[in-house]
């Protein structure tokens, strides 16, 4: 049913799309006619909406994973390199918290580990909206900041790394099934701040599927009804991507490609000092407005991306 409502969707936003071009024609068959440019203007804007449209309409054509419609989980995690790793994992939840808002998409933070002095060990973000795991999944791999330190004393440059995964979201009805028997299920007291309730009761949910030893973590809300919902949603979604990668892996043995194991480099340098410059390794996309891109502005990288085929997957 809901492959069924999306192929409706889409149909109807085409059919809108023809009937616009249709009645762009009529308008311009009558200007030709009456010879009236009063309506060229009108005419150009038009033109220029169904345009922008049809761009990002043939944007989502790269779209070829059935996963590419669904919600997404972000996960960011600060690499070696203490407080400068931390602070840059936080700016870059910044970066992706304005870029869903940029985008229209709601983002919920499920979970967060906060740093020992500043910025934050790991975060875990929800973005829901259409196409959004089509869109994030350009973004996963390994990040690299360099600048001059804002934690020395010389102002030395530092270079740091972060990892930022993204997962589709799983459903329940048609994904991922977890047998009660292969989950682990321990609960403890959650640590940094949060109250006094979260520190004095058992409310930190730990999850580990047996099959897997893959564990989730979750200790950000009160409860612990809900650190076990939001930790069985993040483990569903990261058993999801690793079926995915199996699939992925399979594919390759049978095409007779290497596969190389691991995240490998990085995917995108955020360059600071002594020049401004952000370059995605990939697609050699680049840009010298950091801030723009730091304050959310990644479509152009995604876009190169998506363009590029790097996403797509074979048939």
């Amino acid at each position: 049913m809901r492959r069924l409502a999306e192929a409706k969707k889409l149909v109807d936003v085409w059919r809108g799309l023809e009937k616009e071009a249709t009645d762009i024609n009529e308008l311009i068959s009558l200007v030709e006619e009456e010879e009236d440019a009063s309506l060229e203007a009108e005419i150009r804007s038009r033109l220029g909406q169904i345009a922008s449209h049809l761009d990002e309409l043939e944007l989502e054509m790269a779209f070829s994973s059935e996963y590419d419609t669904r919600n997404a989980i972000l996960a960011i995690h600060a690499g070696a390199g203490g407080t400068e790793s931390q602070d840059w994992a936080q700016m870059l939840l910044r970066m992706y918290l304005r870029w869903a808002e940029r985008r229209g998409y709601q983002a919920e933070v499920l979970d967060t580990s906060t740093g020992e002095e500043a910025g934050i060990k790991s975060a875990l973000v929800e973005v829901s909206g259409e196409h959004v795991f089509g869109y994030l999944k350009s973004e996963h791999g390994v990040h690299r900041l360099v600048r001059l330190s804002p934690f020395d004393a010389d102002h030395a440059r530092h270079t740091s790394f972060a990892l930022v995964e993204v997962l589709p979201q799983a459903e329940e009805d048609v994904s991922i099934k977890i047998a009660p028997d292969d989950l682990k299920v321990e609960t403890f007291r959650a640590s940094g701040p949060g109250g006094q309730h979260m520190q004095k009761t058992s409310s930190a949910v730990r999850l580990t599927y047996l099959p897997t030893g893959l564990a989730v973590t979750c200790q950000s809300e009160r409860s612990q009804y809900q650190n076990k919902e939001i930790a069985l949603k993040i483990l569903q979604a990261r058993l999801l991507k690793l079926e995915l990668a199996r699939r992925e892996e399979e594919r390759a043995k049978l095409k007779g490609e290497r596969i190389v194991a691991g995240w490998g480099n990085q995917i995108r340098s955020y360059v600071l000092h002594p020049y401004k410059m952000v370059k995605d390794h990939r697609t050699d996309y680049q840009t010298g407005d950091t801030e723009a891109v730091l304050g959310g502005d990644l479509d152009g990288f995604i876009t190169a991306y998506l363009r590029s085929g790097l996403g797509r997957e074979d048939d």
